[in-house]
């Protein structure tokens, strides 16, 4: 099934667009929390849908999008990204944000880790997608 937005990037620089905005500092690890909340509602949302083309791994940490982790590790990094989501994709984005965004990291990636998803991956190893 294709995705709504053409890449993870899109959606990360969202979030961190959004807490710039409002001063906030967002964690790596916090980002990686938002982005896999939002594809999993995404998917709930809009009846299977995929949000973006990412794939999310198992990690001692939570899950994580491996390449997206590594681009934004020391920084917003500096790469061309399509800063105009659909509306709907903007909309959706923007709920997770009112609804995630100030929740400490630690308990965001708590609540990630017990996703059934996250379980079954850990189950299989490290770096399980």
């Amino acid at each position: 099934m294709p995705a709504d937005v053409s890449n993870a990037f899109d959606v990360a620089f969202f979030f961190a667009d959004t807490a710039l905005a409002e001063n906030e500092y967002l964690q790596p690890q916090k980002l990686q929390g938002l982005l896999f909340l939002s594809q999993a509602y995404y998917s709930v949302a809009f009846k299977g849908r995929k949000l973006m083309p990412a794939v999310f791994v198992a990690d001692e940490r939570g899950p994580l999008e491996p390449n997206v982790y590594m681009a934004f590790s020391s920084g917003r990094p500096d790469i061309d990204a399509d800063l105009f989501l659909p509306h709907e994709v903007e909309g959706f984005l923007e709920s997770i944000w009112r609804r995630f965004g100030q929740m400490p990291t630690e308990k965001l990636m708590t609540m990630s880790k017990e996703t059934m998803a996250f379980k079954r991956a850990k189950k299989r190893g490290n770096r399980a997608e």
